[in-house]
């Protein structure tokens, strides 16, 4: 078990989001995020549901808040931040008191207030939609509103339950604002938890557009669905359904295009982006390019670790286009400058991208080496690689194609919304590549349940396992 003194513990006051029906699109601020002027006053739940402007502008602030405050966000409690601390991509030189020492000793406890913040503000998100779910059914827009509105809020469903399930194992499915509901709910088992997110997804993609419903690709469409069921798929086993979905994704050249440039995937006008964050106010940027970038040494905060940067070949691009090296008299450190905006500038030229053409190379080049296409799964590999300055994968064999690819996501993905600590999860690395970690323990693949969930709650059963 792992003992540590939280300090100021008393003034934490977390109220479970499961025993706290609070609709919060009924208290919708406005922000950038939202297109729709709302009035300065409390909505209820019927004027939302009356006009489809309003009910837009709910889910469009459901947006908003995963920016600002879920587990997607780009300030320091998001998870590119903590899980990047939590594994090998990151070196934390902030004091003991900042909350990310937590994530990189490894001293996680139930009690954790990041933890918790993660736990309710997903279900508060989760919430949200729901209750838009329900307004919608009963509401008179037409078809095609319905259709667009249903497909967002089922998609933001999916998503952030699969986050949650990456993060903390076996988690509730939460479909309904229903309090009594909701307050006696039970953990479900991973794959059941699987299967929801595939039919949520699925459902969205059914709804949705190919079309964006506007130009800056800041609403999800149908392929935004489809890119994220091919990550689905792909973390739960079934390749050729993660090979199928990246396909469709990768063949609409239409809307998306292999940017060859490096420097131009992570502009907001990219056409590698499927899905992306508007920042709250016109001019700036992503809070990504805020958060790693440092202009003197010792960083006062976080660095690239190490043997990230010493995994890069001496001529690939992604180190020297998307890291950055400060130095002084005592060492060299680098930040991740994928964003190279840090301020306001006079317009915003990055967006928060959270999921891009790339990735969808890299899943459909896994899918067909576990299905032993290795001419095909190199030529996807390859395709990331030749942009990167790098030449042909030569692996001939699975294991060690597979290997190559989980080299290539680490280099590629590398402080994206932890995808190195998934693909280390997923792929029964985890314990081999962090055992030498500070306070590293096997229990540390998931995160605790917070502890206050079961006082609430003792349908949730027991904690997992280590805590």
């Amino acid at each position: 078990m792992k003992t540590r003194y939280i300090k100021n513990k008393t003034n934490l006051k977390i109220f479970s989001v499961l025993l706290f029906p609070m609709i919060s699109i009924l208290m919708i601020s406005c922000d950038s995020f939202v297109e729709v002027d709302l009035p300065e006053s409390q909505l209820t739940k019927t004027a939302v549901f009356k006009d489809y402007n309003t009910a837009d502008a709910a889910m469009a602030d459901v947006y908003a808040k995963i920016r600002d405050k879920g587990i997607l966000t780009g300030i320091q409690f998001g998870i590119s931040n903590y899980l990047g601390n939590y594994t090998d991509e990151l070196t934390f030189y902030g004091p003991p008191s900042n909350s990310t020492t937590e994530f990189y000793n490894n001293t996680i406890l139930p009690s954790n207030s990041t933890v918790a913040l993660y736990w309710n503000n997903s279900y508060n998100q989760i919430y949200a939609v729901n209750a838009i779910l329900e307004g919608v059914h009963t509401s008179s827009f037409s078809i095609k509103e319905k259709a667009q509105l249903e497909g967002e809020a089922l998609f933001v469903r999916g998503l952030i339950h699969f986050y949650l399930l990456q993060l903390f194992g076996d988690i509730p499915y939460i479909k309904t604002t229903d309090y009594k509901t909701n307050s006696t709910v039970a953990r479900m088992p991973a794959l059941l938890v699987y299967d929801n997110v595939i039919e949520d997804l699925k459902t969205s993609a059914g709804l949705l557009l190919p079309a964006y419903s506007n130009t800056e690709r800041v609403r999800p469409n149908a392929l935004a669905a489809k890119a994220l069921l091919a990550r689905v798929y792909l973390y739960k086993g079934d390749w050729e359904n993660a090979l199928k979905m990246a396909t469709e994704v990768i063949q609409n050249n239409s809307l998306y295009l292999f940017e060859n440039n490096p420097d131009k995937v992570f502009l907001k006008n990219s056409s590698e982006t499927i899905w992306q964050f508007m920042p709250t106010v016109a001019g700036k940027n992503t809070d990504e390019g805020a958060m790693f970038f440092f202009a003197s040494g010792p960083p006062q905060v976080v660095a690239l670790n190490q043997s990230l940067i010493n995994s890069f070949a001496f001529n690939d691009l992604r180190k020297t286009h998307w890291t950055t090296s400060v130095s002084n008299a005592t060492g060299t450190w680098y930040y991740a400058s994928k964003y190279k905006e840090s301020k306001v500038t006079a317009a915003s030229k990055e967006y928060s991208i959270i999921l891009r053409l790339s990735e969808q190379y890299l899943i459909r080049s896994e899918a067909r080496a576990e299905q032993k296409n290795f001419d095909a799964a190199k030529e996807d590999l390859n395709k990331i690689r030749n942009r990167a300055g790098l030449s042909d994968i030569t692996a001939n064999t699975k294991e060690d194609l597979l290997e190559a690819i989980i080299n290539e996501r680490r280099k590629e993905l590398f402080t994206e919304y932890g995808h190195r600590f998934f693909d280390l999860k997923r792929t029964g690395k985890l314990d081999a590549v962090l055992s030498a970690k500070r306070g590293w323990n096997s229990t540390d693949r998931l995160l605790p349940i917070p502890e206050s969930e079961f006082i609430v709650n003792p349908n949730l059963g027991s904690q997992n396992p280590g805590y």
